[in-house]
């Protein structure tokens, strides 16, 4: 080594490795110590530190001269900045366990967003349209782990979560907690949109039979060198940290798996998918093995998984016998047979395989039917509380303060049916000294014997078969000296209470077993009997904030939070889990809880009066729709009364929800109260109710749609407004990030509601005509721009303007993106409508996905000929849907299907066939489509050259086909025409399975 070398040595490992915490950050961007940091043993900060702390320098907004706040900048520092924190979770090989553990839910989407633009994902693709087995591995997985975080975090956002207790009020720490908190609820919302799209992704993924590689530290470097310096390294098949096909697999599976159960609560159907997921997980890490770098599994939550799916989804083969414990009893909890459950769990009690867990979860589920008043379950319920006990005190563990209170007033029933359970699960001739002596010492105990008053229940149990072999001579007439010594005493005693609070346990255990049971009742007048004890018990507790399943919109918990009374203030918020229940389509018991709310407000405040008044109008359009509308019989004229009644309404400082107004919008245009909504509308509400506004731009375009153009002024109203809803001020810029969502969008003050709220109300519409409607607008907006090569079709199109004056003003990759969600929302209505699947068709034929262009252009000819067994409508199969599907099967290489499509236009393509039946690569069946061809000039043309090949074979099927009589030429009109229409579905209906 030189001295000059051997100086610099020197003089870097003289430099401080421990940088002042004030600005480690900056020294290590400075620096370029970061590698150095991260190989310490312990570093400080923690990487996960570090991470945050580069996002949050990284995105800090900036104040310009004018002190007006800026977005970041895009400069070179806070490019590294990112790049670093990248770097940081390649350091920690993209563990999502470990990020999601340690990042809150807005860093790490900012973190995967930066890894998807880093990894050259295209900007506005959806994932789900991208197939992953021909993208760089790199980019591949960075898809994956995206899309796996995703539905992790809805999987994970699904569980209950205890509210911290809240310290002293700092008010800055509110406001940064409440920023974070709506932050996550809005990316929450936007994941949940896109659920399908990533289940997709990553059901797709399972189908790739290569390695893929993640980012390192090294290739994350080479990527921020300059383009021609990488030489293309990071797309290579070796770049970044190979992750095995089985790895990634493996961890997938049990994502899917865990995504499927969760959604198993609201369709058991999909407990059979989760079910799958599951045990191909376990047989993956068969294959892997425990020593696997790259996939971590928590094996004993998989485990559980795979019990419940076995609970769940029995296996349709299994027998009785073969059916495992759990679920024999889930089988006997569905059909009612309480009897089998107590008879498993009996003899469980001298096995012990079932978890003490699973049989306290058994028990909580009958103490809740139970407490909703099914009364014949109180005696089972004990009878259930028994088998557990005895199973803890045989396995020695205390016994529940649930079997004091079930057993404090005993009879001959119960003294009996536990001595039953008591000889049933021990085996005198073969347990252990030390479980016969716990189970002597429970029947002697003060929960038993010594707890009985009445000596005859006492004697029923001493003079037990069980009781005498168990305990000796001497034990035995001690107690029952100490009984009859109680006896006086005990009989002058006054009769015991049964209220709750004589079980003896804290008052901590009391007050959480009533929260307990406030959380799961949905029974106001049990709600308020609990509230009742609970504030009897303590003044200092806010009940409210028990639960945040129950949580009030933000423009209700002001007015309601402002109560006085802390036991009314507690009751009102509580009861208001309606909205809870409503969400998930329990409506009978929402209706329950917000009457009795209403009855309870009435009295003191008529503001939260009319607030109960609203929410329960939009309670009922939610039971009508899902109930009787479903059939299509038009709503009671008092529900429609009601609905006018709201958005005419005009009470001041009244809190209202806009999705009660959006819903109320959407009701009308649903069945058809287009008159009220053009002319009988006040006109105050079109200036302060946008949706108003909307509705009856909606209502009056489809009342003048079949007059003549002239007079479609409306048209023109509706279009500007979507124009302007759609445009973008010229102060926003378009972002160097790249994220990928499916409708991110800028804010904009020009138009009467953001776009996200108008897609929001349009998925509330299911009218077709008014669908239809809104699908042409956009698909024409869509059209306007300079640079669109495939114009999209759509019915009713023409009442549009034809250009904007502004073109730059608006958002066409918003538009378009707009339209595809759009598309997708109507088909999810009627996946029957030829003009909605013709648009469907048109957009993937624009996109270049051909294969699923013709499955749509063939859907939309078979939903509306009966499976092609009448004629396609000619407005249906126009020539321009024909002429794409030729393109379509030519760049597919299917070039027979292209010569007989030919036929199909108007005017014969002869040009088109001809060249497309000399091409010899066709990837179609050739000849075997030549019965389907009935113009003479084709297939004479094809005996040509198959004759010039020297293709003997083909010639022959080629002249067979023209030898048939009902395509000679001399034959009438009629004829003809009738050899061609069967010809034409017979070669349809090939298409349709060799596509559907």
């Amino acid at each position: 080594m030189s001295a000059e070398a051997a100086d610099r040595e020197a003089a870097t490992s003289s430099r401080p490795c421990t940088p002042p915490q004030t600005c480690w950050f900056e020294f290590l961007l400075e620096e370029s110590l970061l590698e150095k940091h991260l190989r310490k043993p312990c570093p400080d900060p923690a990487p996960v530190q570090l991470i945050v702390q580069f996002l949050e320098q990284a995105s800090k907004p900036s104040v310009n001269e004018q002190n007006q706040v800026q977005p970041p900048p895009d400069n070179k520092r806070n490019r590294i900045l990112k790049l670093l924190a990248l770097k940081v979770a390649a350091h920690l090989k993209w563990d999502l366990d470990i990020l999601e553990k340690s990042l809150s839910v807005p860093v790490l989407n900012m973190l995967l967003n930066e890894l998807l633009c880093i990894s050259r994902v295209p900007p506005g693709t959806k994932h789900v349209d991208m197939d992953l087995a021909t993208l760089p591995p790199t980019t591949a997985m960075a898809i994956l782990l995206y899309n796996r975080w995703a539905i992790r975090t809805i999987v994970q956002s699904s569980f209950p979560v205890k509210q911290a207790k809240p310290g002293p009020p700092q008010l800055s720490v509110m406001n940064q907690m409440q920023q974070e908190k709506e932050l996550t609820e809005n990316i929450l919302k936007v994941l949940k949109e896109q659920a399908a799209d990533s289940i997709l992704v990553l059901e797709a993924a399972l189908k790739l039979n290569k390695d893929l590689y993640v980012h390192t530290m090294r290739t994350l470097d080479l990527l921020a060198m300059e383009p021609g310096m990488v030489n293309g390294e990071t797309e290579s098949s070796t770049a970044g940290l190979k992750i095995k096909t089985e790895e990634m697999q493996c961890q997938v599976c049990y994502d899917l798996g865990a995504v499927y159960f969760q959604q198993g609560s609201t369709n058991s159907a999909v407990y059979e998918n989760a079910r799958e997921k599951f045990f191909r997980t376990k047989e993956l890490i068969a294959e892997i093995g425990s020593l696997s770098l790259h996939c971590t599994i928590d094996e004993k939550r998989l485990a559980g998984y795979c019990q419940a799916c076995d609970v769940l989804v029995p296996s349709s083969d299994s027998t009785s016998h073969q059916l495992t414990p759990y679920s024999q009893v889930h089988i006997c909890l569905r059909s009612g047979n309480y009897q089998e459950v107590i008879k498993i769990f009996t003899e469980d009690n001298l096995t012990f395989s079932l978890p003490v867990q699973f049989r306290q979860s058994v028990l909580r589920e009958l103490s809740q039917k139970a407490q909703q008043g099914n009364t014949p379950l109180n005696y089972l319920q004990f009878k259930v509380c028994a088998c557990n006990t005895v199973r803890d005190i045989l396995e020695g563990r205390t016994i529940s303060v649930q079997f004091n209170q079930l057993f404090l007033r005993s009879n001959k029933e119960k003294i009996d049916f536990l001595l039953e359970v008591c000889s049933r699960s021990i085996n005198l001739e073969k347990s252990s000294d030390l479980l016969k002596g716990n189970m002597a010492a429970f029947l002697k105990s003060r929960n038993v014997c010594l707890g009985l008053e009445d000596l005859q229940h006492v004697f029923m149990i001493s003079s037990h078969e069980l009781f005498i072999t168990l305990l000796k001579d001497e034990e035995r007439k001690l107690l029952v000296d100490q009984m009859r010594k109680r006896s006086p005493r005990v009989n002058l005693c006054i009769k015991p209470v049964t209220s709750f609070y004589d079980i003896p346990a804290s008052a901590s255990v009391n007050i959480g077993q009533l929260e307990h049971q406030l959380i799961l009742s949905v029974d106001p007048w049990r709600i308020r009997q609990i509230l009742i004890e609970l504030h009897g018990m303590t003044s200092d507790r806010q009940f409210w904030t028990v639960s945040n399943k129950w949580e009030v919109p933000s423009v209700y918990s002001g007015v309601i939070l402002g109560i006085k009374d802390n036991l009314t203030r507690d009751l009102v918020y509580i009861l208001m889990k309606g909205l809870h229940c409503s969400t998930v389509k329990d409506f009978a018991h929402a209706k329950q809880l917000f009457a009795a709310c209403l009855e309870l407000v009435t009295e003191f405040s008529p503001k939260l009066r009319q607030v109960m008044l609203n929410e329960m109008l939009l309670l009922d359009i939610h039971t009508y729709e899902a109930g009787t509308g479903q059939s299509g019989e038009r709503p009671p004229s008092d529900l429609i009364s009601r609905v006018r009644g709201y958005l005419e309404m005009r009470l001041p400082d009244i809190p209202l929800r806009q999705v009660i107004a959006e819903e109320c919008v959407a009701f009308m245009l649903n069945w058809r109260e287009n008159e009220y909504l053009t002319l009988q509308v006040p006109a105050f509400l079109l200036q302060s109710n946008p949706y108003v506004k909307l509705g009856q731009l909606l209502a009056a375009t489809c009342k003048e749609l079949p007059g003549p153009k002239e007079s479609r002024r409306t048209a023109k109203d509706l279009w500007e407004v979507v124009v302007q809803i759609c445009s973008v001020s010229s102060q926003h810029k378009r972002g160097n990030d790249g994220r990928v969502s499916l409708i991110k969008q800028r804010e904009s003050t020009l138009g009467i509601m953001y776009r996200s709220e108008l897609l929001s109300f349009i998925k509330k519409l299911r009218e077709p005509l008014v669908l239809t409607i809104i699908l042409s607008l956009f698909v024409k907006l869509h059209n306007v721009r300079e640079d669109i090569v495939n114009d999209i079709t759509a019915e009713h199109i023409s009442i549009w303007p034809s250009s904007i004056p502004n073109l730059q003003s608006v958002d066409f990759e918003a538009v378009a993106i707009t339209v595809k969600e759009l598309v997708r929302y109507a088909l999810s209505i009627n996946p029957n409508n030829h003009s909605w699947l013709i648009i469907q068709a048109d957009i993937y034929f624009a996109t270049n996905q051909y294969s699923a262009a013709l499955h749509y252009y063939l859907q939309a000819g078979a939903v509306c000929s009966d499976f092609f067994n009448k004629a396609v409508p000619p407005d249906v199969y126009t020539d321009q849907v024909i002429k794409r599907m030729i393109k379509c099967c030519s760049l597919l290489n299917c070039h027979t299907q292209v010569a007989i499509l030919c036929q199909f236009l108007r005017e014969i393509d002869y040009k088109t066939a001809f060249k497309s039946l000399q091409e010899q690569n066709s990837h179609d069946a050739m000849d075997s489509y030549y019965d389907y061809i009935w113009d003479v000039t084709i297939l004479e043309y094809l005996t040509y050259l198959h004759h010039k090949r020297g293709e003997t074979d083909k010639r022959q099927i080629a002249i067979k086909a023209i030898g048939q009589t009902e395509l000679n030429a001399s034959n009438p009109e009629e004829v003809l025409q009738l050899a061609a229409q069967r010809r034409k579905k017979k070669f349809l209906q090939a298409m349709a399975k060799l596509y559907f």
